[in-house]
C-alpha cells in the first residue's frame, strides 16, 4: 500500500493518512488529538489549521508522526522536541529575536535550532524551514515551495533532504552577518 501511495502523483489526503499510519505503526504515539485541541491551536494561531494537518492530528496521533516527529498540540507526556506542545513552540518563536510572520507555526524540531514550519494561512499548508545555523536569525526563515502533502510524500518516499534546503542556503550565502 505504501509504495502505491508514494508513486501516485495524484495521491489524496485519505491515501496519505493511511500511508502515514502504516509508516508510524511501530512507533508508540499518543492517541489522536481531540477536535477541541485542534480548535484551541487554531485560535492560538489566529488561522484555521491546514486540512491535511488537521486530519493527521485527529486521525493518526497527537504528535510524533512525520520525519522528525511533529510537536503535539497538547502536552501528552511524550515530548517530540524541547517543547511540551505546539503552544510552547509557537510562543518561543514569538520572541522578537525569532521574527516569524503571523500564521507560520513551528511543526517539527529538526535539532540544532532547525525547525520545519507550516503556514496556517494557506489551505494546503505551505512548508517553511528555519535554520539560523546558515547565517543569522534574520535570514533563518525560508519557504520550501512545497505543500504539507508534498512534504509528507517526500518523507514517505525517503527523498526528504537531511541537510539545509536549497532555498535556505541562498540567503545564508549572501548574508552580511557572515
Amino acid at each position: 500500500m505504501l509504495s502505491e501511495v508514494v508513486e501516485d502523483l495524484l495521491v489524496t489526503d485519505d491515501d496519505l493518512i493511511l500511508a502515514v499510519r502504516a509508516h508510524v505503526a511501530d512507533r508508540e504515539l499518543p492517541a489522536p488529538a481531540s477536535a477541541e485541541d485542534v480548535r484551541a491551536a487554531e485560535q492560538m494561531v489566529g488561522h484555521p489549521m491546514p486540512g491535511l494537518l488537521r486530519r493527521l492530528y485527529l486521525e493518526v496521533a497527537n504528535g510524533g508522526f512525520g520525519p522528525w516527529e511533529v510537536v503535539s498540540l497538547t502536552d501528552t507526556g511524550d515530548w517530540f522536541s524541547e517543547c511540551a506542545d505546539l503552544w510552547e513552540a509557537y510562543r518561543d518563536f514569538a520572541d522578537p529575536e525569532h521574527p516569524l510572520p503571523p500564521g507560520i507555526v513551528p511543526l517539527m524540531d529538526r535539532g540544532c535550532a532547525m525547525w520545519a514550519l507550516i503556514d496556517f494561512r494557506t489551505a494546503d499548508g505551505q512548508m517553511w524551514a528555519w535554520d539560523p545555523n546558515l547565517c543569522c536569525t534574520e535570514h533563518a526563515l525560508a519557504p520550501l515551495g512545497q505543500s504539507l502533502a508534498e512534504w509528507i510524500t517526500d518523507w514517505l518516499r525517503g527523498t526528504m533532504p537531511d541537510g539545509p534546503y536549497p532555498l535556505c542556503e541562498l540567503p545564508g550565502r549572501t548574508c552580511p552577518a557572515r
